[in-house]
């Protein structure tokens, strides 16, 4: 369902920003190569276990490595994005 948003929202240029934890999520890997074909930029937010079929599409991955408990991994994608949005807010 996530890719149908893509598919239609999506433009060339624009930046699909993607998390998942495992790096394998089937939703995730459909809209990055729907993003991929509109030629869109991805950046995504991962595990340090990056598989062979995100590694290759994502123009920017940004790995957490922590082999622990899944939320671990998720708490510190929550720090990366607040970071994120403070660097954007800062440049407009």
């Amino acid at each position: 369902m996530f890719s149908r948003y893509i598919q239609a929202l999506g433009n060339k240029d624009d930046i699909l920003f993607c998390l998942s934890t495992s790096g394998n999520s089937i939703n995730i890997i459909n809209a990055m190569h729907i993003a991929k074909n509109k030629n869109m930029k991805i950046i995504l937010l991962t595990g340090d276990k990056i598989s062979n079929l995100v590694s290759n599409i994502a123009d920017i991955i940004i790995s957490v490595p922590h082999n622990g408990y899944a939320d671990r991994i998720q708490e510190m994608h929550i720090k990366i994005i607040h970071i994120l949005v403070q660097i954007i807010e800062n440049e407009l």
